[in-house]
């Protein structure tokens, strides 16, 4: 359950800090006072998607944080704690959640870092907030099949992953039919240029670094003149005979220095540079000696250079700017082509993969709207139970199944809730004939349920009591006061009946504080409690009468309560 929460700086909120207890707690206050703020600092907790616009005006972050008394026998829980690194200690999570103005989000449970995915999967065994907002989906009817599955549950999950893995399987195979069948000449045309293409660049056999030496043998083939003139001289030049070649002079003053080097420090440095120079020279001597034996023109190759820099030229315009972008191209269109090559080969086969799958999809399909429809079945005798206890006893509710003309993900069904709201009628969608009351009762008959089947530690509804008064209020009040024998319930309502069956009830009011709109919580005693009934009842003034109808619809409350314990 929720032990605590703690809100700082959210929305018109400065700061709050609020207890709670196991069974029914309400929050009442005036329209705008913020009782719904409350309940989505509590959805932020729970994995709720959030935005600077929670943060309170001149504030630069939101700070939520919740302590939550969680039960230890709950395996499902235990394991996703476990799976994500969490440490429970005391059956107890504490969730903090930061949202800050520069959109940085920080989560932690139990002092670990997680992000909002992961605080969803923590939240959904946590907190289940029932808003006027899925009274829509009972107004929507594509959303009744995914309804439909919460209540079937864990039995479903087996036979839904085998139905859309396969289905799955059946798009693949149902694609690479159509891809083949609607445009049987364009795949036959671009089959015949990816071939062309591939065996055209695996012919050419590129390497990476091939052009670059091709254009450095090139330019040295169409330079051989201008190098070899160029080795020669320097040969000359260096260790020629025609005259004192420079490595001679340089070893004659290597000599001369090496007489003197002992005389002087600086003369021993003039030395050893010298020294050094010479067997420097030396050594280019030599390399250009060796460049010059291995200097060779060769027509014959220049020529296969030229045609090999011109096929690489050509292969460039068509496929890519470098032969690396075009051997990246080659492996790309390659892949596609040894797909394309697989199908042909294989399309005799395709259209009798495509008959084997979907055979094996509508099994898989069938079994699934089996196990549908005879949920179906048991939610709407349970459903009738439920509505009877809000009077709605001569309402017949029904699921309504119509087979779809194509597969889908979710399955082969058409799912939408029909009502029969009088004897003698025809069932008729529930989208289009139930009046905002009944939408109310409807919601929470299925809430009732589906709570059993959750296992999530509080229950939230806000305002789901709208459209109803008189003795459909107090039936409202008894259904949610016996869901709290069983589950913590946090309930925002207008009606004093729900408010008088609380264990527990806060009252929100709206101030202004030095300019600035703030939101306060006060937990009220039982005279307190009276006087905000009598104010639910007669409006902004409280007379005796409505201050003497709240005390008996207290000591009303208080006896129920007692015949439900008994």
């Amino acid at each position: 359950m929720l032990q605590e929460l703690s809100i700082d700086n959210f929305a018109i909120i400065p700061h709050l800090q609020i207890d709670f207890n196991q069974g029914m707690t309400v929050l009442s206050g005036e329209t705008g006072a913020g009782k719904s703020i409350i309940i989505d600092a509590v959805g932020l907790l729970a994995g709720g998607r959030g935005s600077q616009e929670f943060i309170r005006t001149g504030s630069p972050k939101a700070v939520l944080q919740a302590a939550f008394v969680i039960d230890a026998t709950n395996q499902k829980l235990m394991q996703v704690l476990a799976d994500l690194g969490i440490e429970v200690s005391d059956e107890q999570l504490i969730i903090q959640r930061e949202i800050h103005r520069s959109g940085r989000n920080v989560i932690r449970v139990n002092g670990m870092l997680l992000n909002l995915t992961t605080l969803k999967q923590v939240g959904e065994f946590l907190v289940d907030i029932h808003g006027q907002n899925e009274h829509q989906e009972l107004m929507q009817p594509e959303k009744h099949l995914a309804m439909l599955d919460e209540y079937v549950g864990s039995q479903l999950v087996d036979l839904k992953d085998q139905y859309q893995q396969t289905f799955h399987e059946y798009r693949q195979v149902l694609k690479a039919v159509n891809e083949k069948q609607q445009n049987q000449q364009a795949w036959a045309q671009r089959f015949d240029m990816l071939k062309f293409q591939v065996e055209e660049l695996e012919d050419a056999a590129l390497t990476i670094g091939e052009e670059d030496q091709l254009l450095a043998e090139r330019s040295r083939l169409n330079n051989f003149q201008k190098i070899m003139s160029a080795l020669e001289l320097v040969s000359i030049k260096l260790s020629g005979d025609e005259a004192a070649g420079a490595l001679d002079n340089l070893g004659e003053a290597m000599q001369a220095m090496q007489s003197i080097e002992n005389i002087d420090e600086s003369y021993h440095e003039i030395s050893e540079t010298i020294d050094s120079s010479f067997y420097a020279l030396q050594e280019i001597v030599k390399d250009v000696s060796n460049q010059i034996d291995l200097l060779e023109y060769d027509e014959e190759r220049l020529n296969q250079i030229e045609q090999r820099l011109d096929l690489i030229h050509q292969l460039e315009r068509k496929y890519g700017p470098d032969v690396e972008a075009m051997l990246a191209y080659l492996t790309k269109i390659k892949a596609e082509f040894t797909k394309m090559e697989n199908v042909s080969a294989n399309s005799d086969q395709l259209e009798e993969q495509l008959a084997a799958i979907t055979q094996q999809l509508q099994k898989r399909g069938a079994a699934l709207s089996a196990l549908r429809q005879a949920s179906a079945v048991t939610l709407a005798d349970k459903i009738h139970q439920q509505l009877k206890d809000l009077y709605m006893e001569k309402a017949r509710f029904s699921v309504n199944f119509k087979p779809r003309t194509t597969f889908q993900l979710d399955g082969i069904d058409e799912v939408e809730f029909y009502i029969q709201t009088n004897p003698g009628e025809t069932a008729k969608p529930l989208a289009k004939i139930a009046s905002g009351g009944e939408l109310s009762r409807m919601m929470l008959a299925m809430k009732t349920i589906f709570a059993q089947n959750q296992g999530v530690t509080s229950i939230v509804f806000d305002e789901v009591d709208t459209g109803v008064s008189g003795r459909v209020a107090q039936a409202i009040a008894e259904k949610i006061a016996t869901i709290a024998d069983h589950s913590q319930v946090l309930t925002i309502t207008h009606l004093p009946q729900v408010a008088a069956m609380a264990d527990q009830h806060y009252l929100i009011q709206k101030t202004v504080i030095n300019e600035r709109t703030e939101t306060s919580i006060n937990l009220l005693d039982e005279q307190q409690r009276a006087r905000e009934l009598a104010r639910m009842i007669s409006g902004a003034e409280v007379t005796d009468l409505s201050l003497a109808n709240a005390t008996e619809l207290l000591a009303l409350a208080n006896s129920k309560k007692k015949e439900s314990h008994a």
